[in-house]
């Protein structure tokens, strides 16, 4: 573990911009792209809003896809995995498909893989009366199938598969492709999350657990009463520190620390003790004081006890200096994009760094009097950022914690 690990290229498909471009102008006007879904059936239930991606359209966005021949057949989640990567392999100026594809890794995250195709097949076939499902209803549905589409495109034959472990499940797969080049076994790792699973099944599953929200998101407020589900993608190209210097490639940042843990106590009550445990262990890694973090993206989903955890794990891990931490949620925005949350979150640390420019927690109005820090309520500031930390916590106690850093010399 004698290299460092560089971010060269970063690609997004949000409810709130369809790039990274169109994100971070999206961010820094405060804007919500959380709205009223229009999914058949879902009439009679009492959550109706999402942050969907609207007049996203593949047959233009992957028109230049060559490789991989059957991705217009495949399902949505795939669709935006397939556009974020390529917005970040097309940024990284990598040269495709590889040369030394044995060396490149691809991992992409999914709570719900293909789900939006596993009901419309059950419809299809059982409320329709049609005589068959799509052909291609297997690789559809199938949660690894982001990760093989986008590895069949760009001739990737290193380790490729899919992360299944909820809100965590991007943030594992940029870990794991982060720890894959620290030990040699790839110079590349093509990393994130993506999920599409607006569904009358995800729907009644989230108001039956009493995590969702009829009103909005909004994070660390009084009248927070649950998040808000959404669709999107976040993929992040990483590279051996010597490998890109050797092509002359951008580096965006730097991966600098990253910790995964699990809570082990509860399937959907949230602890503050393991949540510092990854943050702690992360700041260590990444041979940081805690006072030299100048952000955290917190995973901020606007739940009552996962807002409420993060903030006393926050306080646990920073103590005098929790404070004056600037921390937001960009949730409160675009939604939780579920598996794809945890590789927007760190997206956002990298372009808020490059921008010297904090995005807010929107919707913002009143704290609950137990979440009082700053948490950059509904306007952004400028801010120098020099590091930088992002949490992703998943259903089920999946906990992780990322540093990132602006490039440094050697």
């Amino acid at each position: 573990m004698n290299d460092r690990v560089v971010v060269t290229g970063v690609g997004v498909v949000t409810s709130i911009g369809q790039t990274v471009p169109e994100l971070w102008s999206s961010l820094t006007q405060g804007l919500c792209g959380i709205d009223s879904l229009d999914i058949e059936g879902l009439e009679q239930n009492d959550v109706r809003i999402g942050g969907q991606v609207k007049a996203f359209n593949p047959k233009e966005r992957l028109a230049h896809w060559v490789r991989d021949k059957t991705i217009l057949h495949s399902d949505r989640y795939s669709w935006l995995a397939a556009a974020a990567a390529s917005e970040a392999i097309e940024q990284s100026g990598l040269e495709v498909p590889f040369a030394r594809p044995y060396r490149v890794a691809c991992l992409i995250g999914s709570a719900a893989g293909g789900q939006t195709s596993g009901e419309k097949g059950c419809r299809d076939r059982f409320a329709d009366r049609k005589r068959a499902v799509h052909p291609m209803f297997l690789p559809r549905v199938i949660g690894s199938s982001a990760a093989a589409h986008v590895g069949i495109e760009y001739g990737v034959k290193g380790p490729t598969f899919g992360i299944c472990s909820a809100g965590a499940s991007a943030a594992h797969a940029i870990g794991l492709g982060r720890d894959y080049i620290l030990h040699g076994l790839v110079d590349i790792a093509i990393v994130g999350g993506a999920d599409s699973a607006l569904t009358i099944g995800a729907m009644l599953a989230g108001q039956a657990s009493g995590l969702l929200s009829s009103d909005g998101c909004f994070p660390f407020a009084r009248n927070r009463n649950g998040t808000v589900l959404a669709e999107g993608a976040g993929v992040i190209v990483l590279e051996k520190r010597q490998h890109a210097v050797a092509r002359g490639a951008p580096m965006l940042a730097e991966i600098c620390g990253f910790t995964m843990a699990s809570d082990s106590t509860d399937m959907l009550v949230p602890g503050a003790e393991c949540m510092s445990a990854v943050m702690r262990q992360a700041l260590e890694e990444a041979q940081l004081d805690p006072s030299k973090i100048d952000y955290v993206s917190a995973h901020g989903a606007g739940t009552r006890l996962g807002d409420l955890s993060e903030t006393r794990a926050i306080k646990n891990v920073f103590g005098s200096h929790a404070p004056n931490l600037p921390i937001s949620s960009t949730k409160s925005m675009h939604g939780h994009a579920m598996g794809a949350s945890g590789a927007l979150s760190i997206i956002v640390c990298i372009e808020a760094m490059r921008a010297g420019w904090i995005p807010p927690t929107i919707g913002l109005v009143e704290n609950d009097p137990e979440c009082d820090l700053d948490y950059v309520p509904n306007r952004g500031r400028a801010a120098e950022l020099t590091y930088t930390m992002s949490n992703s916590f998943g259903l089920g106690g999946f906990d992780t914690s990322t540093i990132i850093a602006l490039p440094r010399e050697l």
